[in-house]
């Protein structure tokens, strides 16, 4: 199969490119539930905190694949053309033009079952999806 990179002059392209790769790093893309889970995360807290996607994709409080030295910051820098690349770029699409249903429960914050970040200490998660915890 091959690949080709849609070169598209669309803003909204441009953000589902940003979102995708973000989204891509963060998880390995290791399933297609779990992508959809951390799409509908951002959405989530996009919209109860007021915050913009881009803002909370680039903040490293909310992705720790963006803290330089962080398990799995080099994937940031794969090419976009892998497959699981490529499903990243399809969800975040159909989350940045509200298709995509929340999958989460409502959940605004995530994080890997392997790590414990302090603001997680006093929630309790409402979902568990391929080894990554999400909380309202």
């Amino acid at each position: 199969m091959h690949f080709v990179l849609i070169k598209n002059p669309d803003a909204s392209m441009k953000l589902a490119y940003s979102v995708a790769r973000v989204i891509y790093a963060q998880t390995g893309a290791t399933s297609l539930p779990l992508v959809e889970a951390v799409a509908s995360t951002i959405a989530n807290a996009s919209e109860k905190n007021y915050r913009s996607i881009s803002d909370i994709i680039s903040d490293p409080d909310f992705f720790d694949v963006l803290v330089p030295g962080s398990q799995n910051h080099c994937r940031l820098y794969d090419e976009p053309t892998t497959r699981g690349f490529q499903m990243c770029v399809r969800i975040a699409s159909r989350m940045l033009h509200g298709l995509l249903p929340d999958m989460v429960y409502g959940a605004t914050r995530f994080h890997c079952a392997s790590i414990l970040p302090d603001w997680a200490l006093s929630r309790g998660y409402i979902a568990d999806i391929d080894n990554f915890l999400f909380y309202t």
